[in-house]
């Protein structure tokens, strides 16, 4: 007798239970009528942490509902852009379309850097779902799958109609990673349609992206594949006179990873030879000698050009270069980069006054300059 009871509450309570879990993860959406909205999302993040897809609208996010009044088309609400082929706002199709379209679709988007004035288009993908007038459907009030925004497709579900429509917009990952170091912004603007009806509603976005690249700050000589280049000081000997001299400028461009919008850039030349450098502060050395008297070294100078400005270096001396943010631009590629960046262009020019020849040892000089780079703590 004891055995029977408890076997019929167990069947009780577990009835109850399938009764009750559909209401639980299943409500009817609110009555919802199109209203515009616009919003700003500012996000920042660096390189080498890279978010993700970048949530513009989440899934179901209801634009209109209402299943007594099946009139005003709430099941069939689509979103159009203002150009099919112009992506400063967003190009997308400018007409509904009633086909049965699935699956998210994509939004060309112009995004700008701020800094350079470079534009990117990325792709956003977005699509629309179908609220149901009733819960048929698996269970739920919302219909599986996604149709293209611009999609008035909806179709019934067991007894059901489509009495709503909701929403959702995200830069994918793989588009997230063309943005290089800079702050990048676009205007998104998207109107809301029924099959019967025109500017119920208008969504826009104001997209603000600021991205770093900590870890790719460099220096970049543009003339040499390598990091560590040789560079010919292009000596001239003069017949007349009988003195040698002469110099070299060597393309170089810094990258601070910011976009080129560091406060200042803190630029290090140092003399990295062996044996201690002349007067002039900065010396090559007779390669084969190995000694260190006046007729074995050649004393030249180090000169910044930092947008037109002629900056001495001196060896072992940082120099801050500021103006960073108003400096004149280079687009490069980067080795190791897949998308070109704006590097701050400051050639180094290196010279040798002229001295008489009869002064030095024939043969070959050689010396070691190292350049340091040196971005600002604490910026974004």
């Amino acid at each position: 007798m004891k055995r029977t009871i408890r076997g019929l509450m167990w069947v009780m309570l577990s009835t109850a239970l399938v009764v009750m879990a559909p209401r639980a993860f299943a409500q009817r959406p609110p009555e919802t009528h199109p209203v515009s909205t616009h919003q700003d999302i500012v996000l920042s993040w660096d390189r080498s942490a890279l978010p993700g897809d970048v949530e513009i609208q989440a899934p179901r996010t209801l634009i209109a509902y209402d299943h007594l009044d099946v009139g005003r088309q709430y099941g069939a609400l689509h979103l159009v852009c203002e150009s099919n082929s112009d992506s400063r706002r967003g190009a997308c199709p400018t007409e509904g379309d009633d086909r049965f379209l699935v699956g998210l679709h994509e939004l060309r988007l112009t995004f700008k850097e701020s800094r350079s004035q470079a534009t990117l288009e990325l792709a956003v993908l977005g699509g629309v779902q179908r609220a149901m007038s009733g819960r048929a459907c698996l269970g739920d009030f919302w219909q599986n799958g996604q149709y293209a925004p611009w999609s008035s497709y909806g179709v019934p579900c067991a007894s059901d109609i489509p009495v709503g429509t909701g929403y959702q917009l995200h830069l994918p990952a793989k588009e997230v990673e063309k943005l290089v170091a800079g702050t990048w912004t676009a205007s998104l603007s998207l109107e809301l349609r029924s099959p019967s009806t025109k500017n119920l509603a208008t969504f826009s976005y104001e997209l603000s992206f600021t991205v770093t690249d900590h870890n790719a700050v460099a220096i970049y000589f543009p003339q040499f594949d390598e990091i560590a280049p040789h560079v010919g000081m292009n000596l001239r000997y003069d017949p007349i006179a009988h003195t040698i001299g002469g110099g070299t400028t060597v393309d170089m461009c810094l990258y601070d990873g910011l976009g080129s919008q560091a406060a200042y850039l803190g630029v290090t030349v140092r003399d990295s030879g062996a044996r201690a450098p002349g007067p002039l502060g900065f010396s090559a050395w007779h390669r084969d000698s190995g000694g260190s008297g006046d007729s074995e070294r050649l004393d030249y100078t180090v000169t910044l050009d930092h947008n037109g400005a002629q900056v001495p270096m001196r060896n072992g001396v940082e120099e801050q270069l500021t103006g960073i943010d108003s400096a004149r631009l280079k687009l490069v590629l980067l080795p190791g980069m897949s998308q070109p960046v704006f590097c701050v262009p400051t050639p180094l020019r290196l010279e040798m006054p002229r001295v008489p020849i009869a002064e030095k040892q024939p043969g070959y000089y050689r010396g070691d300059l190292k350049v340091e780079l040196r971005v600002p703590t604490g910026v974004p």
